[in-house]
């Protein structure tokens, strides 16, 4: 049963009241709910230019724009799911393992009642921690990952946690299943000409923007779905896999990237694989242009609800539940 969802549209303007994503109820449970929107305001991790604790703040905001139907997917999300903004996981400024710690803490539990997170950064270095949650209950996950840096760098200035660094560390972990991940989007000038060839040693299938654009999105969709196969899956998603002229507000921005509506084709066609987990990172809204960036990463995850509701559908229907829309 549906229990917790948007608010009506015309309850209220949409510039009024507090901020949730998408005017979802705040509700601190782990109860009646099927995904949860979570905050992790931390950018300790960040090498070039810091703000994206703020990007949790910045996506908030931008969605209360954000509707409940896909017209692409024909469906009313919260037909579906019962979805709530749970709030931020509790970071500890420049203390990256306590925040890992707490992220652990918070998400886990939902890993564990089967809830699926749709988690809002931060910097990239937040991944380590979603992961380690999520093996407490999945164990190794594919990883599908959208991105102009592949962060699998062993190390930055010494430093063996940052947030270009994570997926080394998940695979170290044993937290990712590399034979069954792909990396798309990866561009732009390089520390080493063997970075892509040191992410693809640990197991990785990488693809850069130029093999995207000339292989086509059909052709890209097969090899996502022949390389995942059945597995349980976490999206990962940072906002510079986008082109900068769309994305400007991130801390790395690489130039060269796909434009917004190819990654929304990606995205919308990414149907049919178990997602037990999501995430979009590094919406800097410091160097945001009228909120673009924000209004980027608000509506990819909308199109992440999309996929945990269609999911949703397909369970349903296999255990012949009907489908209705159950109000509050």
């Amino acid at each position: 049963m549906v229990k917790y969802k948007q608010d009506s549209t015309f309850s209220q303007p949409r510039f009024s009241g507090i901020s949730t994503f998408m005017r979802l109820p705040h509700v601190k449970t782990l109860e009646d709910v099927d995904v949860s929107v979570v905050g992790v305001p931390f950018d300790t991790g960040q090498t070039f230019r810091t703000g994206a604790r703020l990007g949790p703040q910045a996506i908030r905001n931008f969605s209360s724009l954000v509707r409940c139907s896909s017209y692409y997917h024909q469906i009313n999300i919260f037909d579906y799911i019962s979805a709530v903004d749970y709030g931020d996981v509790p970071v500890v400024p420049g203390y990256i393992q306590d925040t890992y710690r707490n992220m652990v803490d918070t998400l886990a539990p939902m890993y564990e009642k089967g809830i699926v997170p749709i988690v809002m950064g931060g910097d990239h270095s937040i991944s380590l921690g979603e992961l380690r949650a999520a093996a407490k209950h999945h164990g190794p996950v594919a990883l599908l990952h959208f991105d102009a840096h592949t962060d699998t760098v062993d190390s930055y200035f010494g430093q063996k946690y940052t947030h270009g660094t994570p997926f080394r560390r998940a695979v170290e972990e044993g937290l990712l299943d590399p034979s069954h991940s792909i990396q798309i989007g990866m561009r732009g000038s390089m520390n080493s000409l063997q970075e892509f060839d040191d992410s693809r040693e640990l197991g990785f299938e990488v693809i850069t923007t130029e093999e995207l654009i000339n292989m086509g999105i059909p052709m890209l969709l097969s090899k996502i779905k022949d390389r995942v196969k059945d597995k349980k899956v976490f999206l990962s998603f940072d906002v510079d896999f986008i082109d900068p002229a769309f994305a400007p507000g991130t801390g790395t921005p690489e130039v060269g990237g796909i434009y917004p509506r190819e990654a929304f084709q990606i995205l919308r066609q990414l149907t049919d694989i178990s997602f037990i987990g999501f995430d979009v990172v590094e919406v800097l809204p410091a160097y945001d242009s009228g909120d673009i960036t924000a209004a980027l990463a608000a509506n990819v995850m909308f199109e992440m609800m999309c996929l945990a509701a269609l999911n949703k559908k397909k369970w349903r229907e296999k255990n012949g539940e009907c489908d209705k829309q159950i109000t509050i």
